[in-house]
């Protein structure tokens, strides 16, 4: 069943309606269903693009979140070919919230890292929702390195409310794991590219977005800390964490003005949530966009080019 979000009542309203008509569980006045099914239809329709044209970044932010959102793995199922996932960080051990692996991307070979939340509740747990251990940054850096040895382009799917903040990960050096992984990402000498699938919450999600490219679905969000984080910080009261959503320029719209993002890829009409295969395609194009732009340079092009942009965030604003 679809999960409906706050605002989108009316067009729940609408499809409930739709699925009714067509279960036979109800019957029109003129008794002839498809006619007045095909007008909910258009109706609906006109609905969702009215409400998703004019989203505030608080209700963003509830899209970025949805349940039904692909998350990293659905967008390695449908983009990457002959994936071959790679585990463990050679230091302490395996963290599931960070899948890493080698696979072929349109018949070149690349390195895949991305964050996993989970789509079930066992698989929630088993990914610790995507907030990841320094184990999990350590095996980051380790596939960064490998594939700087080889030449192989990076990409990397970010979607975290932010690094684990447990005891058990501060005790093993958290901190120090993320600051070596966003290191790693900016000396590598091979291209790489970030794509923001959903959230891009804190440090746990630069240490991997440090990239050559940053991309953010439509409907994605990217910042230094969650709003709720932030209210709680500013004002001592989690419950403005709207308003601090939208002061803070979450939105890849805001983002991209200012310069934090090199472009923004299109979800279908309703989010990604509601067309998961066309999302995953639209990702595909723009990151295949992106490989051909870098292609072809040599490492300490890449590498100044990268440092160059990020030395530019402040400029224009």
């Amino acid at each position: 069943m679809r999960a409906y979000l706050d605002f989108e009542k009316p067009v729940a309203e609408l499809e409930a309606r739709i699925d009714e008509l067509r279960s036979g569980e109800t019957t029109t006045k003129n008794g002839d269903s498809g006619e007045e099914i095909d007008r909910l239809e258009m109706r609906a329709s006109e609905t969702l693009r009215e409400v998703y044209a004019q989203l505030s970044p608080w209700q963003k932010m509830q899209v970025a979140r949805h349940p039904q959102r692909p998350h990293c793995l659905d967008f390695v199922k449908g983009l990457i070919e002959d994936f071959t996932p790679l585990a463990g960080d050679r230091k302490f051990g395996e963290d599931e919230a960070v899948v890493c692996g080698l696979g072929r991307f349109r018949g070149e070979s690349i390195c895949l890292i991305g964050q996993e939340k989970g789509s079930t509740t066992d698989s929630r747990l088993k990914h610790n929702f995507g907030m990841a251990r320094p184990e999990g940054y350590r095996k980051a850096v380790r596939l960064m390195e490998l594939a700087d040895r080889f030449s192989l382009p990076v990409l990397a799917f970010i979607d975290t409310a932010g690094a684990f903040p447990g005891i058990d990960a501060e005790e093993r050096g958290q901190a120090e794991a993320i600051a070596r992984s966003t290191d790693a990402c900016l000396a590598l000498g091979a291209p790489n590219i970030a794509l923001v699938i959903g959230e891009g919450g804190s440090g746990g999600a630069v240490a991997l977005a440090t990239a050559n490219r940053t991309l953010m679905l439509e409907h994605a969000i990217y910042s230094v800390i969650s709003p709720e984080g932030a209210a709680s910080i500013l004002w001592r009261d989690s419950a403005r964490a709207e308003e601090a959503a939208t002061s803070m320029r979450i939105t890849a719209q805001d983002l991209l003005r200012l310069g934090v993002i090199d472009a923004i890829v299109p979800e279908p009409l309703g989010g990604a949530h509601r067309d998961p295969h066309s999302a995953v395609v639209a990702a595909g194009e723009a990151l295949a966009v992106q490989l051909t732009e870098l292609g072809g340079r040599d490492p300490a092009a890449i590498r100044a080019e990268r440092a160059e942009k990020f030395l530019a965030i402040g400029r224009r604003l």
